[in-house]
């Protein structure tokens, strides 16, 4: 009966939050639902949960380590997101894995953001060795300068590999090299993967490729 009291409590209290928030700047809104322990991230649902303690944990854990170089963007079950700028995505890096138990990357993504002039690399990190991590993945995400004119390899569009920290990113920073054109300094093998050796033009997946012809 207790817990089912304190599940009505809960669901009250995100009521009234909801509520109080409705004549508030976004930025008072975040605040308040910070105190309250309530994930209000810029596409949290329309109607906020409880932030888990499992998954604050380890994202505390991050920040209490890195203070202001590293962002937690956003903390849910399961998911945890953490932003940090490329000369410090390495040593975050070794933290997640020594420390957390992060042992290996699932994928690595490129985002292509031309009005910023910056390309988003994000690392989606899990854990088979420890059966509570089992369900969680670990978002690390970081940007690199996107060149106008690119010319990947020789120009600014660089980072350092986590191929020392995660093995499995080999394949997948290859892959972000050709399609996006992001250099990743350490790399063993920065050869392209899908595209042809002789490929003259800008990477595929950037937003201003376009096919020819059409």
């Amino acid at each position: 009966m207790s817990s089912e009291n304190e599940k009505n409590e809960q669901s009250s209290d995100t009521a009234a939050t909801s509520s109080e928030v409705d004549s508030l700047s976004k930025d008072e809104a975040k605040k308040l639902y910070e105190e309250k322990g309530i994930d209000f991230s810029p596409d949290s649902p329309v109607k906020p949960k409880p932030i888990p303690q499992f998954e604050k944990s380890i994202s505390d854990k991050i920040a209490s380590k890195f203070g202001s170089k590293v962002n937690v963007d956003y903390v849910r079950e399961s998911r945890i997101r953490v932003s940090t700028k490329k000369e410090d995505i390495l040593d975050v890096a070794f933290f997640i894995r020594d420390e957390l138990g992060y042992d290996h990357a699932e994928s690595v993504a490129g985002v292509d953001y031309p009005d910023s002039k910056e390309i988003e690399v994000v690392y989606h990190l899990g854990s088979y060795t420890d059966d509570k991590l089992a369900t969680q993945v670990l978002t690390l995400a970081t940007r690199v300068p996107r060149e106008e004119i690119p010319n990947p390899g020789k120009d600014s569009t660089r980072m350092t590999s986590l191929r020392e920290v995660f093995y499995s990113v080999e394949f997948h920073e290859r892959e972000c090299f050709e399609m996006f054109g992001v250099y990743f300094e350490g790399h063993p093998d920065n050869r392209r993967l899908l595209l042809p050796e002789d490929w003259a033009d800008i990477p595929p997946f950037r937003k201003d490729f376009k096919i020819k012809g059409r």
